[in-house]
């Protein structure tokens, strides 16, 4: 993740942006390049408005002041877009529910133009009513089509929601890259269950 979005360096292998290959400078070249990334941490300031948040470090000023009329007028514009429902753009983060506030944190990416998408645990400890609103945002990315999404996620069943294909990472490879029609929550777990069994056999063996 931190290579894809330009703050880690890769060691090996190349990045292709678009057909091009490419060497991502920093996060903000990543960002240039519409790669954008939504950290499990959402990286809000819970003290301050949805609007402030949504236009966080490009602020809009009215000089010598901020334009808080116009942000909060296109923070709604685009959160309504997009299918966000919040009580109201000037409520504090910290009101906010924990899937209201990754809802805040993804459409921000995406008015930042973003065109690939990375999301890190984007479910994280939320009940079933939070998650299903954040895979219905992902639903909606796809039908729009201008987004491709990446999820990083533990939860097998979340990612056949909503992903069309499915990687796995073992040891810092992909080991398993299918369809998600072509594979199934099962054969997943199978493999998990097996590098498992495999490092406890190792482990006892050296013991």
């Amino acid at each position: 993740m931190k290579t894809i979005c330009g703050f880690q360096q890769p060691d090996t292998g190349r990045i292709i942006v678009n057909g091009q290959e490419t060497v991502l400078k920093s996060v903000e070249h990543a960002r240039s390049l519409g790669i954008d990334i939504v950290y499990q941490d959402l990286a809000l300031i819970p003290g301050l408005s949805v609007y402030h948040n949504m236009f966080l470090n490009r602020e809009k000023l009215h000089w010598p002041l901020l334009n808080n009329r116009e942000m909060r007028r296109v923070a709604r514009e685009h959160l309504e877009e997009m299918g966000v429902n919040i009580p109201s753009v000037n409520v504090s983060v910290a009101r906010l529910s924990g899937g209201q506030r990754q809802a805040i944190a993804v459409a921000r990416a995406v008015f930042e133009d973003a065109k690939i998408l990375l999301l890190d645990e984007p479910l994280a400890a939320m009940g079933v009513k939070e998650g299903a609103m954040i895979l219905d945002l992902v639903r909606d990315l796809k039908r729009r089509g201008d987004v491709s999404v990446i999820i990083i996620a533990h939860n097998y069943g979340q990612v056949f929601d909503v992903c069309d294909r499915v990687n796995l990472v073992q040891q810092g490879e992909i080991t398993f890259d299918k369809p998600s029609r072509d594979t199934s929550v099962e054969e997943l777990t199978e493999i998990v269950v097996a590098e498992y069994r495999k490092a406890l056999q190792e482990r006892h063996g050296a013991a």
